[in-house]
Parts: structure tokens; C-alpha cells; sequence
């Protein structure tokens, strides 16, 4: 106790021989009241009123034991107060940071010892002659404002998603702020507008100078409590108060030797494995056989199937032989009376397939085409896009974009001496006649529509519009533009003025103030709110790097312009916006064409702009597919044809047997397309582009095969053309049903995928199949039988009608054919080539299986936009100047008590919250930008709410009815009646309940209330108000952004992470809810939502989904395989590794050729499979039915029969 009286003691003594320099108010200016000097004893405060606030503000000058003496008086105490109260706002979420503040300036204005840090350097006269003062020196400790900055400089503003420091520190913002600049802002009265005279800081390491003492008052760390009736600071205002974050697991080391990663060197083993036993193989096989005295002196022999194998172990082939011969023999049998019937009434069968196709086209007229890239990408049923519905539904859609990508095109970078961070290289956005002309085009764009009264201000988003403002004005729009720093004025964009040094201030110093602290009022657009420069600039980062708080934003070398159009769940209120979007893109390209300035190089997009390049796609499309048609048809009839010589090119070429051929394909794809026009299962794109193709590439394999075999099967003596092609189809006609049994299951199957556009894909193409198919064996023989007839009579193709002269002349053999025969078959089945075949195949085979795993997931957004689409250019252009990540939600679901303090401790993230709070969580996620893409810190409705409630005069009722009163009119209202406990800043239930609705109507101010919810939270927050107007919150949401994504990778990557963090909220809201023994309805779910979630989820999974499809297929196949080869597994399984092989090589060349796995590369996966039972499964089951004598004379003559067929096929 001694110790503190003599301290009194002391600071007595010492305050009497210093006294004060100012008392009392003499004038009044715009900035407030002016202080009058006085050189003098303190005076005794007697005011009541005045001593009251004094204690609530600066109780250390408050003598509790007797009078208290001060250098103010009552009307400076509540210019303190007011000019206080702004500052304490930002500041008051850590009291510790808003005590050293407040103090400082306590001591400054009503210190009873002023003189013994301060003295007056400036006076002036006011025009009723009266002198005040205009200027003061403040001597001070550095350690005193070095203390004093670092309890404030974790503090965070979530309204803003800055730091509170970047509002304090004026044009230094957050990056180059320090203690002394900070100090310095706060004390210049021409930059700090709520500064009433300059306050020069002279900062003092030593303890005294000359006659001074410099000011060096208490301050308290933020990570201690301020009192033991003040909570500690919360993590997110002071990071000293954090936990020790968790080391994350490091990214796993992939084992390699040599360079080489584990799975290559695995699959070169294997590789020499298997080469060295297929060498040795043969040698060891040859001295059995010698050893046990059997001739192998030619391969033939050497590759004649075992006959001394006992009896008994062939009963069950045997069995198995029998059952699948007669399958066999029931199949041809079948396919000859199919045959026959539509070879015998072929007019009937032609009629019968039209009126089919008549009827299944018809449903076309029922079609629906999908352009919408969400129900093309995103499965109804998938995660992400519920839970994009969900956040539509309750909060309304994110926001319509609308941007427009400047890049500087042959101007120069130039240097420029700035007044606060002197001589830097401005990169060539900034010069004048570019930012001119943006100015121009800005001005267009928001005119467009004026003629009709439609213009901008109708559709778009005016965060601080509200009934009590009127109508939304042009000016109330948001505009993301670098000229909102100048308020779209040409003149404050020319201003020039001087500093105290005597720098001169051009548009080039306001930027660079600007771009550190956006927030500051002369900053902010003509909107009320601020213009973030990484969204407004683009190009001033290096690849790679990071946007930081340090960000060279003066070397932008892209202006980007960005207009925010609302947004609706109910579509039909999207009517206005879509047709102002259409004018915008009309103008963009007819400016860019038309009006763009050399200098400038120009991209731009609407939100309606990729669902309109789809359309267009989609129609400019079917030019293509009508050309492409043309010249396969020209190829089949030349191929189909064996042309004896040239007089009878006209009788034996397959004109009119061609046409019929694509006629049917194309009939089948029409079918296949009205089926699913009747049952409304909506087209995609791909459909439209792919599938007349793939039916094309599939089906027609059958028609070669059918008039090939044909030509090859000699007709019996007195056999009918009709008999002779029915048998013809009954001996092929198995193998058409293999293959095309195993196609059906394949993409049937892949009707199994959630992804719409695969899903849908699947079906079409696997019911157009079906179609052709039953075409093929049915119109198509008819056809077949029609031109046999036309040949055998010698009649022209085409003009059937004329008639020649009958000469019988010998078919030759087509020149493929020949080919094949005589030059490829010997070659490739000799004893040198086979083995060295299958090394080749066998090794690439390895070597694609060694790389699959680093084939790259996603797809390049670029790739699906055609060459001359302007999204194309608007995606590059993105890709090179984004210099901001996303935004990012994290959305709590219905059901949470937050009116429960102790629930709102769950959640907050100011003092009182817990350390693992929900806004926590994500700062603590923020502080890893590298591992979790969260860029900063989130916005937080709950922290600003208590903060709103506790500043004064913030909360009004309407004196008429009771009901919100903006606090910013002049009107007959008055303060709420709250009850809010003061140790917590929390209000109680019913408090909550009754104002909450107020704070998300109230706009925010500079001068006052500026924690006011109404711009950043109006949709951030839903309300379920009951009959006495008390409000329950339901779902809400927490915003912040994601890191820069550029990559696929990235984009999902993100999704991943975010996913994580909101699974450990989940669980931690849950938890603290049974701990706390709090009842909800049903559990609550935090959950994270973007707008391209629903584009990049199916990335998460493409790898099992991708194996999921294509093992599914490949069973079908063997399955199909082996009942319709008469039970052969061995063909089965020949069929099956074969068709993996090709898979597994396609997946090779996809890495090499940097082709990355997505929707549409499975759907290519897919196709390839079954293009390749079109390969195998024919030569196989020709393989099965070949009578020759040995394996080698069996496959060449599989090869032969089956080969040139499908060869010509696939050479089309």
C-alpha cells in the first residue's frame, strides 16, 4: 500500500509543476470545436454529466478520492467523446486495443500535466477574432507507440474483411503502415478528417528531452486481460491469443530410385519379366517336345492343339462345347429366318421401318436441349448442387457478372516520384489517355438501355439503397472500377494539390493512397463502398505469386471493369437482366470491332454469355455433322463396291446401297433422340456432336461386313439372291449381335453416371445403337436384296432404270483385301514379327500403366468455348490477369439458437468467443492460405451485430409506430430500449430477438453507426419474425474468399479444403450443442458454397467414377462375349484383356499428350471401348468359327475374312 501513496504522491508533485496548455472551446469549424490556448493550473471538473463520461472514457483521470482536475472542460469532453467514438467502433472488438487508443487521446485532451509533453506550435485567428490553436507538438516514447500499435494491429474489422489498422492508417493502409505512421495519420489534420488541429508527434526514445517528459502512459498487451472484468481478446484481434496451430501433415514424398517413381520401376520388372519369358518359352517348349519325341518341325505342328489329353478332364468342355454349339446353331438359325423375311418382302420391311422412324422422330418435337453448364456438369443429386440450391433458395443466387478485361496494348511502363514511397514504375495502365478512355467506355456501358428506360440502375446491385432513399439512382450501382477512386469525375481525377512537403498530389498519389486503404472516405465510390484493386486491376502479379497485403498494384498492366446485376432463384424475374445483358454483349462487339483504341486489347463476358456460346455451338454444329456425313457416304458406296472393270463401275458400285446405309444410321440417331424426346429426358450438346459420329463409326462396321461377307459367301447352285442373303446374314449375323450386345450394356451402363451430360450421353448413344442394330438386320437386308437383285439384272446404280447387256465376268478381290491377303497377313503372323508384336505392345502397355496415375484431373475451362467465341478470349484473358481468389460461404444451416449467448460463443469470433469458434476456425484456416486456399479472414453478421448494438444512437425506433428508424434521417425517432450486458457486450434474448431485424436494415455511415448491417449482411442472414416481432435466425452465412485458382487442381483442391473445415465445424457446433445440453430440431451442418463448386465436385471423385465406368462396361462385354460365343471364356477373356490393353494405351497418350481426365475424356473412354469390341469381338468370333487346322491359320483367316471389313470401317 506505501508504494501506491507514494506514487500518488510523487505524480501530484510532479503534475503541479507542469500545467495545461488548452482549455475550454473557443470557435467552431466543419471538423468540431477548436481548443483554446491556456497556460495554466488544471481546473476542477464539476460537470456531472461531463465527469461521467470522462470515467466511462478515460477513467485513470478520474480522482475517486476527491476533485478531479483536468485541462478540459465538459464541451471538450464531448468532442472527446464524438471524435472518440468513431475510433472506438473499430476498435472495441479488443478492448485492450480500443483502452491504449482512447487513453492516448484522454491524455492529450485533459492530462492535468499537458505541458509536460506538449506545446503549442500553431495558432490562428477565427473571423469573430479569437484566437485557437492549429497545431501542436507532442513529444512521446517510441516504445509507448510501438506497445500502442502492436495491441491493435491483429484487430479485425469483419464488415469490411480488413484489419482494423487499415482504416487507421489512412493512406498507408495495412501494407505499409507502422507505429509512427500510424500515429502521424491520426495527428494530421488535413488527411485525418476528424482531426480538429495538426498534431505533430516528436517520438523520443530517452525518457525526457530537455524540459519535456515524453508521454509514455500504461498500455496493456492484447493477450492479457485488460480487467478481470473484460474478457480477453479474442484469437482473430490478437494472434499472440491463438492456440498453437496443428502441424499439418506434410504432402507425401513419393518413393523413387533412379528418378523413377515405384509404379514404373514395378512395371519395368514386369516388362523385362515377361519379355524374358516369352523369349525363353519357346526354347524350353521345343526341348520337351524333343525330349518326349515330338516332331515340331513347322509352326503349324508346333501350334496343333493337344489330342492326348485324357478323356476325363475333358468332360466338362466337352458339355460346355455342346451347349455353345447349339447356341450357335440357334443363333444363325435365327438371324436366316430375319434374314429371309425381310429378303423376301423387302418393300414391306422398308415401309414398316419408315413408319417406325415416323413415330419415334416425332417426339423430337418434345425435345429439350440443355445449355445450362450446371444440369450438364453437376448431378441433381450431388452434394454441391443441393447445396447450391440450398444457399439459392435461402439467401438468392450469387450475384449476375458482367466484366470487361482491359489489357494496355503497346503503351510503356513509366516512372513516376510518389510523396509516399518515392520513385516507382507505374506500369501502362496508368496513363492518362487509357484511364480516359476507360472512363468513356464505362460511361457507354452504363447508358446502355437509356432509350428505353432500361438501363442499369433497374437491374443492378445498390447495396445501400433502401425505402427510405427512394428509388436506386445510377450512381447506387456497384462498379467495380479503378475510376471509383476518383468518383467517375474527370475533374478529382486531374486535381493536383500539395502536401505539408511540398510534394505535388496527382491522380497517381490518390491511387497509390487509395490501393492501401480503399476504405478511406475520399476513396470510395460513388456507390458508398469501396473498390477493391485486386478486383479492379489485373496483370501486377508475377506467375505464381500470391496476392499479399504488400501487392504492387501500381504496376497493373489490365484494368478490369466489373457491374454487379441482381440476381433471383424465382427465373422469371431474370427477364429485365437477360435483355440488358444481350445489349451489353451486342456492344462490347460491335465497340470492340468497331470503336476500340489501338492501345487496347479487350475481353468481356455477361452471365448469360456460356450458356449462349453453347446454343450457338450447338446449332452452327449440324453444318458440320452434314459435311462430315457426305464425305463418309462418298467413302462407304466407293468401298462397298468390287468393280470389275470400267464398263461395269456403274453396275457394281453401292451408291444407293450407301445412302441407304447412312440413311439408317441417321434414322437410328432420330429415333434414338425422339424416344427420349417422348420420355423428356433432356439433350446435351455433346449428344448432338458426338453420338452421329460414334453411331456412324459403329454401325457402319455391320455394313461392311454384311455386303463384304455377302460377296465372299459364294451363292449355292439354284440358291435365291434372297436364301443366299439370309445365309449370309445367319453366318455374321452372331457376331452383329455380339458386338452390338456388348456396346448396348457398355453405354447403358454408363447410364449409371450422376453426371447429367455422360449420363444422358450413354442412354442416347446406347438406344441409337439399339435402333441401328435392329435396322441393319431388318431395312438393311432389304436393302441389300433390292441391289443384289439391281446387280444380277445389270441395272445402273442410281438410275436403275436403265438396263446393259448381261456379262458375267469373275469378282475380283478388292484391293485392301488383296492387301491383306497377300502382303500384311504373311507378314505379321511369321515367327520373327509375332513375338516382336507383342514386346511392342506389351511395353507400351507397361509403360502407359506406369504413367496413368499422373494423368492430370480437370478440364481446361478454354476447351470448351469454340475458336471464335468471345468467353474463349474472356477465359485467357481471366486466367492471365485474375488477381483474386472467389468467394467462399460458409453456411449454417436452420436450427441454431443463436438468441443463447452461450450458442453465439460457438460462432462469434470477438472477445468472449471460444478459441475454436466457427469464425475462428476460419482465421486460424486463413493463416494457411498455401494448404487451405482461405485468402482471409471471413465477414462475421453475429460480431458486427454486438458491435452495432452497443454504439450509441445506432438502434432507433420510429416514435409513430415503433417500428426500425434509419439512424442517418432526420426524423421523430428515438433510441431502442436495450438490454445489453456490459462486461460481455452481449444482449439478452429478447434484445436479440427485437433488433436483430433493425441492424440488417440499417445502413452503415462514415460518421456514425458504420458496423450497420444493411450493405454487407442484408442477404447474409435469414429471419423468422413471430407475432410480437421478435426474429429467430435461421440459415446464415459467413463470408470470405478463396486464394488466387487458376488450375483445375487448384479450383477442386479448394473444395476439398473447404469441405474440411466445414466438416470440423459441424462437428464442433454438434459437440458444444450436447455438452451445453441444447435441444435442436435436427443436427446442425456447416457447410462451404461457391459459385464453381458444382463445376469442379465431380474432379473429387473422377478417378473412382472413371474405373467405376469403365470396369462396369468391360464386364458387360465379357459377359455379352461369353453367352454369345457358345460359353467361351478363353474368347472372353481374350476379347476383354485385349480391349483393357487399349484402354490402359489410350490412357498412355492422354499423358503424353497432356489430355487431362474429365467428363468428356471418359465419355472418349468409353467410346473407345466400344469401337474396340468392334476390333476384337468380330475377328474373335471368326477366330471361334474358322475350320482351319491350326491357331495361326485360324487367326489368319479371322484376320482375312473379319479384317477387311472392319479395316474399311475404321479408315473412314
Amino acid at each position: 500500500m506505501i508504494p501506491v501513496i507514494f506514487f500518488l504522491f510523487v505524480s501530484q508533485i510532479l503534475a503541479a509543476q507542469y500545467q495545461c496548455v488548452w482549455y475550454g472551446t473557443c470557435s467552431l469549424s466543419i471538423r468540431g470545436k477548436r481548443y483554446c490556448p491556456y497556460s495554466g493550473p488544471a481546473k476542477e471538473l464539476k460537470d456531472n454529466v461531463a465527469l461521467s463520461t470522462l470515467n466511462s472514457l478515460c477513467p485513470h483521470l478520474v480522482n475517486k478520492q476527491g476533485p478531479t482536475l483536468t485541462c478540459c472542460d465538459s464541451d471538450q469532453i464531448e468532442a472527446l467523446f464524438t471524435q472518440t467514438q468513431i475510433l472506438f467502433e473499430i476498435v472495441k472488438r479488443c478492448k485492450n486495443c480500443a483502452s491504449n487508443v482512447i487513453n492516448h487521446f484522454c491524455d492529450l485532451t485533459c492530462a492535468a500535466d499537458q505541458s509536460r509533453f506538449m506545446s503549442i506550435t500553431q495558432t490562428e485567428v477565427s473571423d469573430t477574432n479569437v484566437k485557437y490553436i492549429a497545431g501542436v507538438d507532442v513529444h512521446i516514447t517510441e516504445k509507448y507507440v510501438s506497445d500502442t500499435y502492436k495491441s491493435c494491429s491483429g484487430v479485425f474489422n469483419p464488415s469490411t474483411g480488413v484489419h482494423a489498422i487499415t482504416l487507421l492508417c489512412g493512406p498507408w493502409g495495412i501494407a505499409k503502415c507502422s507505429p509512427k505512421r500510424l500515429f502521424e495519420f491520426m495527428g494530421d489534420a488535413q488527411a485525418n478528417q476528424n482531426g480538429p488541429f495538426n498534431i505533430y508527434y516528436k517520438f523520443q526514445k530517452e525518457s525526457s528531452v530537455g524540459t519535456f517528459i515524453p508521454l509514455n502512459s500504461h498500455t496493456v498487451p492484447c493477450h492479457l486481460q485488460l480487467t478481470n472484468m473484460t474478457p480477453y481478446c479474442s484469437c482473430l484481434d490478437c494472434e499472440a491469443r491463438c492456440p498453437i496451430p496443428q502441424e499439418l501433415p506434410a504432402n507425401p514424398i513419393p518413393v523413387t530410385i533412379l528418378g523413377l517413381d515405384l509404379l514404373a520401376i514395378i512395371m519395368l520388372f514386369l516388362f523385362l519379366l515377361g519379355v524374358t519369358g516369352l523369349l525363353i518359352f519357346p526354347i524350353c517348349y521345343i526341348k520337351t517336345c524333343g525330349r518326349m519325341g515330338v516332331a515340331s518341325n513347322s509352326e503349324e505342328e508346333m501350334n496343333e492343339p493337344d489330342r492326348g489329353t485324357p478323356s476325363s478332364v475333358e468332360i466338362t468342355p466337352a458339355r460346355l462345347e455342346k451347349l455353345g454349339a447349339r447356341m450357335d446353331q440357334f443363333l444363325e438359325s435365327f438371324f436366316f429366318k430375319i434374314g429371309l423375311l425381310s429378303a423376301t418382302s423387302p418393300w414391306i420391311t422398308l415401309c414398316l421401318g419408315s413408319l417406325f422412324v415416323f413415330i419415334c422422330t416425332g417426339g423430337i418435337h418434345f425435345l429439350h436441349l440443355t445449355t445450362n453448364p450446371v444440369k450438364l456438369w453437376a448431378s441433381p443429386t450431388s452434394e454441391s448442387r443441393l447445396q447450391r440450391q440450398y444457399f439459392n433458395q435461402q439467401f438468392e443466387p450469387f450475384y449476375r457478372t458482367e466484366q470487361v478485361i482491359i489489357h494496355a496494348v503497346g503503351l510503356k511502363k513509366f516512372k513516376y516520384n510518389t510523396s509516399s514511397a518515392g520513385l516507382l514504375e507505374f506500369g501502362p495502365v496508368f496513363n492518362k489517355s487509357f484511364l480516359l478512355a476507360i472512363l468513356d467506355l464505362q460511361t457507354q456501358i452504363e447508358s446502355l438501355g437509356k432509350d428505353e428506360n432500361k438501363t442499369l440502375r433497374h437491374i443492378c446491385v445498390a447495396p445501400l439503397s433502401s425505402p427510405f432513399r427512394g428509388d436506386v439512382k445510377d450512381k447506387d450501382c456497384v462498379v467495380q472500377s479503378i475510376w471509383g477512386y476518383y468518383q467517375n469525375d474527370i475533374e478529382t481525377f486531374n486535381a493536383v494539390s500539395t502536401d505539408n512537403d511540398g510534394h505535388t498530389i496527382t491522380y497517381l498519389d490518390n491511387f497509390l493512397s487509395c490501393s492501401r486503404n480503399y476504405y478511406s472516405p475520399s476513396c470510395l465510390a460513388l456507390y458508398g463502398g469501396p473498390v477493391d484493386p485486386a478486383i479492379a486491376l489485373g496483370g501486377f502479379l508475377q506467375p505464381g505469386e500470391s496476392l499479399s497485403k504488400n501487392a504492387p498494384y501500381y504496376k497493373a498492366t489490365a484494368v478490369i471493369l466489373t457491374f454487379l446485376i441482381s440476381n433471383f432463384y424465382n427465373e422469371t424475374k431474370l427477364q429485365p437482366a437477360m435483355e440488358w445483358e444481350k445489349k451489353f454483349v451486342t456492344f462490347m462487339k460491335n465497340w470492340t470491332k468497331n470503336s476500340k483504341p489501338e492501345f487496347m486489347d479487350v475481353a468481356f463476358t455477361s452471365e448469360r454469355s456460356i450458356e449462349d456460346e453453347l446454343d450457338r455451338e450447338s446449332k452452327s454444329d449440324v453444318i458440320t455433322i452434314i459435311i462430315s456425313y457426305v464425305i463418309m457416304f462418298a467413302y462407304i458406296a466407293l468401298s462397298l463396291g468390287r468393280v470389275r472393270k470400267c464398263t461395269t463401275l456403274l453396275i457394281d458400285s453401292k451408291i444407293t446401297l450407301g445412302i441407304g446405309g447412312v440413311v439408317l444410321v441417321l434414322a437410328s440417331v432420330a429415333s434414338s433422340i425422339g424416344f427420349f424426346g417422348y420420355i423428356g429426358v433432356p439433350a446435351t450438346l455433346i449428344i448432338m456432336e458426338v453420338i452421329p459420329f460414334l453411331v456412324l463409326a459403329v454401325g457402319v462396321d455391320n455394313i461392311f461386313i454384311l455386303v463384304q461377307s455377302h460377296q465372299h459367301i459364294p451363292r449355292l447352285k439354284n440358291e435365291s439372291h434372297q436364301n443366299h442373303i439370309a445365309r449370309t446374314l445367319g453366318k455374321v449375323g452372331p457376331s452383329m449381335l455380339l458386338t452390338s450386345v456388348s456396346e448396348l450394356c457398355c453405354f447403358f451402363l454408363g447410364g449409371l453416371s450422376d453426371m447429367p451430360a455422360v449420363k444422358a450421353f450413354a442412354l442416347y448413344a446406347a438406344m441409337a445403337l439399339f435402333f441401328d442394330f435392329i435396322f441393319q438386320v431388318t431395312c438393311f437386308i432389304s436393302l441389300l436384296t433390292l441391289d443384289t437383285s439391281r446387280q444380277g439384272a445389270n441395272r445402273l446404280d442410281v438410275v436403275c432404270c436403265v438396263h446393259t447387256s448381261k456379262k458375267d465376268e469373275q469378282l475380283h478381290e478388292g484391293l485392301l483385301h488383296g492387301a491383306i491377303k497377300s502382303i500384311y497377313v504373311p507378314k505379321i503372323m511369321n515367327k520373327w514379327s509375332r513375338p516382336i508384336v507383342v514386346i511392342v505392345f506389351f511395353g507400351w502397355f507397361c509403360l502407359s500403366i506406369s504413367v496413368l496415375p499422373h494423368i492430370e484431373v480437370g478440364l481446361d475451362q478454354e476447351l470448351s468455348m469454340a475458336g471464335d467465341s468471345h468467353v474463349l478470349k474472356y477465359f485467357k484473358f481471366l486466367n492471365e490477369f485474375l488477381s483474386i481468389g472467389a468467394p467462399v460461404y460458409f453456411v449454417v444451416t436452420e436450427g441454431l439458437p443463436l438468441s443463447d449467448t452461450r450458442v453465439q460463443n460457438i460462432i462469434c469470433g470477438g472477445q468472449g468467443c471460444n478459441s475454436d469458434s466457427l469464425t475462428s476456425q476460419i482465421y486460424l484456416a486463413s493463416n494457411q492460405p498455401e494448404r487451405t486456399y482461405i485468402a482471409r479472414p471471413s465477414s462475421s453478421w453475429l460480431d458486427d451485430y454486438f458491435d452495432w448494438l452497443s454504439t450509441p444512437n445506432c438502434c432507433l425506433q420510429f416514435a409513430s409506430n415503433n417500428s426500425f428508424c434509419p439512424h442517418d434521417i432526420d426524423a421523430d425517432c428515438y433510441i431502442c430500449e436495450l438490454q445489453i450486458n456490459n462486461n460481455t457486450n452481449r444482449p439478452n434474448e429478447h434484445t436479440f430477438g427485437k433488433y436483430v431485424s433493425y441492424f440488417l436494415q440499417d445502413n452503415p455511415s462514415l460518421d456514425a453507426c458504420a458496423k450497420a448491417g444493411h450493405a454487407a449482411y442484408s442477404q447474409a442472414v435469414v429471419l423468422k419474425t413471430d407475432e410480437q416481432n421478435l426474429s429467430t435466425v435461421g440459415a446464415n452465412y459467413f463470408m470470405t474468399f478463396h486464394t488466387i485458382l487458376k488450375t483445375s487442381k487448384d479450383y477442386y483442391s479448394a473444395l476439398y479444403e473447404a469441405r474440411k473445415i466445414a466438416a470440423n465445424m459441424t462437428n464442433m457446433i454438434n459437440n458444444n450443442l450436447m455438452i451445453l445440453k441444447i435441444k435442436t430440431e435436427k443436427p446442425i451442418k456447416v457447410f462451404p458454397y461457391s459459385v464453381f463448386y458444382v463445376f469442379f465436385e465431380q474432379y473429387l471423385t473422377m478417378w473412382p467414377d472413371t474405373l467405376k465406368n469403365l470396369g462396369l462396361s468391360l464386364l458387360a462385354i465379357f459377359l455379352a462375349t461369353f453367352f454369345l460365343m457358345g460359353l467361351d471364356i478363353i474368347a472372353s477373356f481374350i476379347v476383354v484383356i485385349t480391349i483393357i490393353m487399349i484402354v490402359v494405351d489410350i490412357g498412355g497418350l492422354m499423358y503424353f499428350w497432356n489430355v487431362t481426365l474429365n467428363a468428356v475424356s471418359l465419355v472418349n473412354l468409353v467410346m473407345a471401348i466400344g469401337i474396340s469390341v468392334e476390333f476384337c469381338s468380330h475377328i474373335v468370333h471368326s477366330f471361334a468359327m474358322s475350320c482351319k487346322e491350326t491357331r495361326i491359320l485360324r487367326a489368319s483367316d479371322a484376320l482375312i475374312k473379319m479384317g477387311t471389313s472392319v479395316s474399311l470401317n475404321k479408315l473412314k
